[in-house]
């Protein structure tokens, strides 16, 4: 083995690059490893106080919407209305409501409930006077007349950045007010919510998330000012703050205080807040002091294993080309005089690649609709290299997208049936609207979906611009169909991400296309305009779980129920009421299993009325969605396998028929001609017209064998009309004539009739 590789020019060449490797200065690769690891070390200090920061703001989201949440529920608590409060029998009743929500969030440090154009206002404690809480509560920044005039007018949340409070007089604290409009988002509030919070219970949260680190960290409200500071002794002017809210989010180097400093941001989508820490550069490299150390004896090691290692590497190196070689040897047999398969490796491997790229030119249409089609069942377009999207010519660079499916009427004559992805649809580019459309053909016979992507257009609505997308597409499609197709369309989304999602919404809409006609069109969002009772789960919901279970969709259906519940959970509806309505999902669950045949025992059926939250019972939900789409996709898979068996039978007995085509057993079983063509193949492994034509030149041979019939009668009982052209196919496969293979395999040559020049 070993004489052998070195018999090789290659492994050679190999194993004389490593060792030239081997050989740069030591000094060179010392640099490289000593700045490898500062470099490795500091991103990994960036990134883990990335993660942490992400975290924090993660957790004060949750805070905060906490708060809003009690703000919420405060508004709509009968107990806290302004006649109960102003009530004296119902006061103690009022003030112990609050105490209670105060005592929901460990960050509150005191509730207060004003409304508008009261004199009193309201607390955990009791009862005062605006004038009494002012003189309670006095803060160093928040004069009292701007208290009075924020509580009265407040319209929307907002959060003051950390004051000093005079408690009492005597006792002053760092606290942020959180100021909450009651009822929140409604635009004519009738009252405002106070939270009091501890500036440092409030850093006290981020800081047990951050842990112990040397750098400071600011918190900065979504106009800049600094809501709370954790700054550990340092200090930065107010220009370098600024400087620190203007960064984007991520990790950035900035010079501070004349000292490289690098800084983490992240940025809240709920309310627009800044989280920013700041740590000293300089902290890097007092963590790779070890690593000199350890140089010496690195390379030490590598001078003993060197040669070693070398052997290694180029063997590894190439033992896969070696691999390919003989690959190359036993596909491809070397033309003569070349020399020895050593010297020619690279060269057997080339003329593999030359007629692989050959082959994969004739079969990128069915891969590029394949991968458009895995697109639609399961979401996701980062699986595509670039290289590969450049070959299928896709761009996903829309900023937004949206899945179309379309039907038309198909002819009923067989003969006359147009293929299910007519010519000039497969791309389509509406500059006008700025969008770009990619047709998929799916199973369905004279059925395909567009994958619709645009960018947004000023001053005019998503809903209209995809409107006008729709209706491009539909006056393109009729051009090429000469058919109204009937289309529906599911939801925008951000991003080709979602498109599994569109396309069940499309699919969903498309089925609700009864309503609107043939040849009419269904948008997916006008569903849940569809008149319904009041407070119960839109229609639009249903169908469209409905349509994800059936598709085995397990990605799209789990939100979905999720949404189902969260409606139910933000309904307000009476518990009776949400029991009815979680009936409701739980039917259309049942119902889409029992059209899958996937059998239910009674134990295994999720009862609304045994679970303590609807986080239970939405993980009973999930798991019966999870059995569904499991039966769907092997219902699919078998269906497609019994099939491929009926087709392959009917083949077999028809394959005598000359107007036996791909295009009249796609019309024969409803299925479209690519995919039939491609799950044909992947059954039988031959492509369907190989396959017809190695069954007649077997019928052929065992004809020309067995009996002594003219050629040409021989040659239109298997369905071949154009005998000359069969002869000259026939040769090439066989290296032998009709009339040759007859003469050399029929048991009585003499008595049979060789008529190759008549059928010529």
């Amino acid at each position: 083995m070993i004489r052998r590789l070195f018999q090789s020019r290659l492994f050679l060449r190999y194993m004389l690059s490593y060792l030239t490797i081997l050989l740069l200065p030591l000094i060179l690769l010392t640099v490289l490893i000593y700045q490898s690891a500062v470099r490795n070390l500091r991103t990994e200090i960036e990134r883990s106080h990335l993660n942490q920061l992400t975290q924090a703001r993660v957790t004060v989201d949750a805070r905060i919407r906490e708060l809003s949440d009690i703000a919420s529920r405060i508004a709509y608590d009968n107990r806290l209305t302004r006649y109960r409060v102003h009530d004296p029998y119902f006061s103690s009743e009022a003030i112990a409501a609050l105490d209670q929500y105060k005592a929901t969030s460990s960050i509150i440090g005191e509730l207060f409930l004003y409304f508008h154009g009261d004199e009193q206002i309201y607390s955990s404690t009791g009862l005062s006077s605006l004038d009494v809480f002012q003189s309670k509560y006095s803060f160093a920044g928040w004069d009292k007349e701007q208290v009075r005039q924020d509580l009265n007018t407040a319209a929307f949340p907002f959060m003051r950045p950390a004051d000093r409070v005079m408690r009492n007089g005597h006792i002053e604290q760092s606290m942020l007010a959180y100021v909450v409009p009651v009822t929140p988002n409604n635009p004519n509030p009738h009252g405002t919510l106070l939270y009091l919070i501890e500036e440092g219970e409030f850093n006290g949260l981020i800081r047990s998330i951050l842990g112990s680190y040397q750098g400071l960290t600011y918190v900065f409200d979504n106009k800049g000012q600094v809501l709370t500071a954790n700054r550990q002794g340092e200090t930065l002017s107010a220009e370098e703050t600024r400087q620190l809210f203007e960064q984007p989010g991520g990790i950035h180097s900035l010079v501070l205080g004349g000292s490289r400093h690098s800084v983490v941001s992240v940025k809240s989508d709920l309310n627009g807040w800044t989280y920013t820490t700041v740590m000293p550069s300089s902290q890097f490299f007092s963590r790779v002091a070890h690593v000199r150390s350890m140089m010496l004896l690195l390379f030490t090691l590598v001078g003993l294993i060197g040669v070693f290692a070398s052997l290694l590497l180029a063997r590894r190196q190439y033992s896969p080309i070696s691999q390919l070689a003989e690959f190359a040897s036993s596909a491809f047999k070397a033309p003569a005089g070349r020399g020895s398969r050593a010297s020619d490796e690279l060269e057997h491997i080339r003329r593999v690649l030359r007629e692989s790229s050959q082959r994969a030119g004739l079969q990128e249409p069915y891969a590029r609709n394949h991968y458009l089609l895995m697109l639609l069942k399961y979401g996701g377009s980062e699986s595509l290299t670039p290289d590969l999207l450049e070959a299928f010519q896709l761009r996903f660079d829309r900023q937004r997208y949206a899945v179309l499916v379309l039907e038309w009427e198909g002819p009923h004559d067989r003969a006359e049936a147009p293929p299910s992805l007519p010519g000039g649809l497969a791309d389509l580019e509406l500059p006008a609207l700025a969008a770009s459309l990619y047709a998929v053909e799916l199973p369905e016979p004279n059925r395909f979906a567009f994958i619709a992507g645009f960018d947004p257009a000023e001053g005019e609505a998503e809903a209209g611009q995809l409107r006008r997308v729709v209706e491009a597409a539909r006056e393109h499609a009729e051009g090429q169909l000469a058919a109204g197709p009937s289309i529906g369309v599911g939801t925008v989304y951000p991003g080709p991400g979602q498109l599994n999602e569109s396309y069940i919404e499309a699919c969903s809409a498309f089925e609700f296309r009864l309503s609107t006609g043939p040849g009419g069109t269904s948008f997916f969002a006008e569903l849940s305009d569809a008149p319904g009772p009041a407070d119960w789960l839109p229609p639009s919901l249903l169908l469209k779980l409905t349509q994800s279970l059936k598709q085995g969709s397990y990605d799209v259906a789990v939100p979905v129920i999720r949404e189902a519940l969260g409606f139910l959970q933000t309904s307000g509806a009476a518990v009776p009421l949400m029991r009815c309505m979680s009936y409701d999902l739980l039917n259309a669950m049942l119902k889409t299993a029992s059209e899958l045949g996937l059998p239910h025992s009674a134990r295994d059926i999720p009862s609304v009325t045994a679970f303590s939250s609807l986080e239970e019972l939405e993980e009973s939900f999930r798991q019966l969605a999870s059995r569904i789409c499991s039966q769907a996709e092997l219902n699919a898979k078998t269906e497609e396998r019994t099939l491929m068996d009926r087709i392959v039978a009917y083949i077999d007995q028809h394959y005598g028929d000359h107007a036996l085509s791909l295009e009249s057993i796609s019309h024969e079983y409803s299925i479209s001609p690519s995919h039939f063509s491609r799950s044909f193949k992947e059954k039988v492994g031959l492509n369907f017209t190989q396959y017809v034509w190695q069954k007649r030149v077997e019928e052929v041979k065992r004809q020309l064998a067995a009996t002594s019939d003219p050629l040409k009668d021989i040659i239109v009982q298997v369905g071949y009309w154009d005998a000359p052209n069969f002869i000259r196919k026939f040769k090439k496969e066989t290296g032998l004539t009709p009339g040759q293979y007859r003469k050399q395999y029929a048991p009585d040559p003499a008595g049979a009739s060789f008529d190759e020049e008549d059928a010529e």
